[in-house]
């Protein structure tokens, strides 16, 4: 019976954490223009979410909101957009997992190799879009550099958020 309660709690946090990952993402476009960012560079609000997932409570949930927020892109912004949020989610969440099996990392390297991983995937996946352009190479420095800074960024929000949730008793034993 218990199995089927830690089930039904995984889902229904994974899905009050989807929600949360719109409502930054939302905040995310409003912030960006006025941020006066360049053309595909954002915060990475709402990855902060996937890398909690990842944390506290298992690798399936982080690929469920990586794949959920690709969806919720495509609905919104389209296809290609859509492509973009899925090839970087994905590899971001390759990364950070690979990351925590090889030894536990610090938060800020797990999420500046995130968004680094998350920028590039993006960039492999616009690469795949347009063949014919050579522009996407040019842009890798100031994806490399955006996602060092927001990197940077998004760990010292969720370092200042985890003491919060803690107080919530939420952590992968109660997960799995």
């Amino acid at each position: 019976m218990k199995n089927t309660k830690d089930k039904t709690r995984r889902v229904a946090l994974t899905g009050m954490l989807f929600a949360l990952a719109i409502v930054l993402s939302l905040l995310e476009g409003t912030l960006t223009p006025l941020l006066g960012l360049p053309p595909g560079v954002k915060p990475g609000l709402a990855n902060i979410v996937v890398m909690f997932a990842l944390m506290f409570i298992d690798t399936p949930s982080a690929l469920a909101l990586v794949i959920l927020k690709a969806f919720f892109v495509t609905l919104t912004r389209g296809a290609s957009a859509g492509l973009l949020s899925l090839a970087g989610g994905l590899l971001s969440l390759i990364i950070m997992v690979a990351l925590s099996k090889l030894k536990q990392p610090s938060l800020f390297i797990t999420s500046v190799s995130g968004a680094i991983a998350h920028n590039f995937g993006q960039l492999a996946a616009l690469s795949f879009i347009f063949t014919q352009s050579g522009y996407t190479l040019y842009y890798a420095l100031v994806l490399l550099i955006s996602g060092l800074v927001m990197g940077t960024v998004t760990s010292l929000i969720l370092k200042c958020v985890i003491p919060a949730l803690k107080k919530l008793k939420i952590n992968r034993n109660n997960y799995q």
